[in-house]
């Protein structure tokens, strides 16, 4: 070849190297050379296959004839003299020198191109799962909004809940697990709403889950998540509550409504920091502060087997109990002015006066519903009162009392009675619009679960 065309070859970027038709190697450029690592002169006496580990004699003789009809542009690996892969591109050329027919090809090396499309497909893996995630998010904040706070803050300056408020500040700031006990609407969640709000981990939303509002076998679907086709309406990958928590804090609400079985797998999230998907195989760190409640006496549900004595103690690292309304009496003066407030808005109505007499007699009752039943109270005063001031009817008596400890029901049988009330006034109509399931402000799915559970059948005389 002229001397002056070889040197023009050699400072060519790209390797340039000619095949003959039995893959003898006849010639190279001196980048192909630096390339493969070999002198030129040791390349003119190798073959294809010494460069190339995918080719052998079978493939060539195949990719000969192939090429001698086409040009052909494709990507492969070559190796290097030190054993090394590397990612090539080829264009591939059939040409006539005099009577010798060759194969010349311009070779490249794409390793920092492939670098590159790695990195870009790492980056848009992890844009997708953010967006995957934030989308979740949203979704779950969506449906947030749509349920009702008792109220936005706490409201208080009774004495008696001093010490809540102090826990308060005190576990805040830790990364410590915290178990909140209490009657029915003593405002549980909203104490754990302030630990959140409080906490380092404030930025991300408190994600909360009502381990009572969902069949025993939607709970691990909903905590963990689960992959398409784990089961039977399993139509998509789902994220569960505590990987969408990563980072946050997550709020186990009605804990002693655990299914037994599923307990040790909640136990394992919160020692370990791991999860599993419902018909996953790989493991996932989290990193979830877990807050939780309950309305139970989960040390006897201990003693009766029906929840594990392990997971009580370690959710209650750093117990907090919500009293009562009837012990801190001191602060209902101020939540009847909030609630007025707020649900006067709520309803259109605006009342600015509230009398003595009117505090007094809310005063003298006992709330057995807590602060949930004078909220309701409230909103019901609201409504029937005429103009701007608050009236409380003839409907409320302070002289109602609770019930005696052999009359009480258990939240089953309320349940039961609730859901059989509804179905009567639907007329037994589960979904659709008016149906029980719209009543009750439940999915018809859930609703249908929880009627097998309970045991609400239909009978002759249901009606």
């Amino acid at each position: 070849m002229d001397a002056a065309l070889t040197k023009a070859l050699d400072l060519l970027p790209d390797a340039i190297i000619w095949f003959d038709e039995d893959a003898n190697l006849v010639q190279a450029n001196e980048t192909g050379a630096k390339m493969w690592g070999y002198s030129k002169d040791e390349l003119t006496k190798m073959k294809v296959f010494d460069i190339n580990p995918n080719m052998n004699s079978e493939i060539w003789g195949d990719h000969w004839k192939d090429k001698v009809v086409n040009s052909k542009v494709f990507e492969s690996t070559h190796k290097r003299a030190d054993g090394s892969i590397f990612p090539v591109e080829i264009m591939d050329h059939f040409i006539n020198v005099g009577n010798r027919k060759l194969s010349c090809a311009v070779v490249r090396d794409i390793t920092e191109r492939k670098q590159k499309e790695s990195a870009l497909r790492g980056a848009l893996m992890e844009i997708k799962e953010l967006k995957e995630k934030l989308e979740a998010e949203n979704n779950y904040l969506q449906e947030e909004i749509e349920v009702r706070n008792n109220f936005g803050e706490i409201i208080s300056l009774s004495d008696n809940f001093k010490p809540v408020l102090k826990q308060i500040q005190q576990v805040a700031p830790t990364q410590s697990t915290v178990l909140i006990s209490g009657e029915s609407g003593t405002g549980k969640e909203l104490i754990a709403r302030a630990v959140h709000r409080l906490s380092p981990r404030s930025g991300p939303p408190m994600i909360k889950i009502n381990c009572a509002a969902l069949p025993p076998n939607l709970i691990e679907s909903e905590l963990f998540g689960h992959e398409k086709g784990a089961f039977t309406g399993a139509i998509n990958n789902k994220t569960g509550k505590f990987e969408l928590a990563d980072g946050g804090t997550i709020f186990l609400d009605e804990i002693g409504e655990m299914p037994l079985d599923l307990q040790p797998k909640l136990l394992r999230a919160l020692q370990e920091g791991e999860i599993e998907k419902v018909g996953g195989s790989t493991i996932k760190k989290v990193d979830v502060r877990i807050i939780a409640a309950t309305n139970r006496n989960l040390e006897k549900e201990v003693a009766k087997g029906k929840f594990r004595q392990d997971l009580f103690y370690r959710l209650n690292v750093f117990p907090i109990h919500a009293i009562p309304l009837r012990q801190r009496m001191d602060d209902i003066p101020i939540l009847v002015r909030y609630f007025t407030e707020k649900l006067g808005k709520k309803l259109g109505k605006t009342i600015t006066e509230i009398n003595q007499k009117t505090l007094d007699k809310l005063c003298a009752y006992d709330y057995p519903g807590n602060i949930r039943e004078l909220e309701n109270l409230i909103e019901r005063a609201i409504i029937t009162s005429r103009g701007s001031k608050l009236t409380i009817g003839n409907w409320f008596s302070t002289k109602k009392n609770r019930p005696k400890t052999e009359a009480l029901k258990t939240m089953d049988q309320l349940q039961k009675e609730h859901i059989i009330n509804v179905l009567k006034h639907t007329s037994w109509k589960v979904s659709g619009a008016g149906g029980a399931a719209e009543i009750l402000g439940m999915r018809p799915t859930t609703l249908i679960s929880r009627m097998e559970k309970l045991g609400v059948k239909r009978s002759l005389d249901a009606d």
